[in-house]
């Protein structure tokens, strides 16, 4: 599994980008959408948008289907699991963090994204011809570190066993918009916008500006057996902010996979319904 507890490991930039271009274990996955992609993307770049891929069951079963999926995508692009791969969009976004994520989860070592996306190499010339690819025998293991269910939720909530973070936006927390069969947010979680988490130049924000903005949460990342759960509407979101929140030091991180798509869609959870000012 990835390092991703610093900044260094798993976030890297377009130096290191072009220092290992060259590297015959490096595999590069462009997460964007295929319309994007074809219109111009890295030379080399495989394309899989994980966006269409949402996956609102955590139960066992539903979480191992999760994984033979992706045994198959990630099989299909060509990686075996021996190689590092690197996802970039045009910025650091949900998609390349849901594509690090599930492949990280999926259980590969060395996982990589481009910080700053296409944005931080406005000098590159993309290309729009894609690579041969010969598809490989990837096999998942689950690294069950990593995720969250419904189930293990529940049934911690009266225990205060992690902390619960909605990185959705306000009026989704709020029960202003509602996308699923009720609005509302899981009992006793904290709330703020994914998007804060970027810097304006799309970049993740450094691991001190992340660690003062989640201190201000009631975030702690030294406080003992701090486990934090991320979720938004179908784990991609939640994907970003599992990172951000490793970057900021936290330990304990997991992402609630089916979040409020399966929370939200549940007659026998129970559903918070936090006020504005309350």
């Amino acid at each position: 599994m990835a390092d991703h507890h610093g900044e260094d490991k798993t976030f890297v930039d377009a130096h290191w980008l072009e220092e290992h271009r060259g590297d015959p274990g490096l595999i590069v996955i462009d997460a964007r959408p295929p319309k994007e992609y074809w219109a111009g993307h890295l030379e080399g770049a495989r394309n899989f948008d994980p966006f269409p891929f949402a996956h609102y069951d955590t139960s066992d079963h539903g979480l191992q289907v999760f994984r033979k999926q992706h045994e198959w995508i990630f099989g299909t692009l060509g990686v075996s699991g021996s190689e590092t791969v690197l996802f970039y969009e045009n910025d650091t976004g949900m998609r390349a963090t849901r594509g690090a994520w599930a492949l990280e989860y999926s259980g590969h070592h060395s996982v990589r994204i481009l910080d700053g996306g296409l944005k931080s190499m406005p000098n590159e010339k993309l290309v729009t011809a894609a690579p041969a690819i010969t598809p490989a025998a990837f096999r998942e293991h689950e690294h069950p570190d990593m995720v969250a269910s419904l189930a293990r939720i529940r049934d911690g909530l009266h225990k205060h066993e992690a902390r619960l973070f909605d990185v959705r936006t306000p009026e989704e927390h709020f029960g202003e918009h509602v996308r699923s069969r009720h609005g509302g947010a899981i009992p006793g979680s904290i709330n703020l916008n994914w998007t804060e988490a970027n810097a304006p130049d799309g970049k993740l924000k450094s691991a001190e500006e992340l660690r003062a903005q989640y201190a201000r949460l009631g975030l702690n990342p030294d406080a003992p057996d701090a486990e934090v759960i991320a979720y938004c509407q179908g784990g991609y979101r939640a994907a970003h902010a599992y990172y951000a929140l490793h970057r900021a030091g936290f330990k304990h991180v997991r992402n609630y996979v089916g979040s409020w798509g399966e929370w939200g869609n549940h007659d026998d959870v129970p559903i918070g319904r936090p006020r504005r000012g309350g």
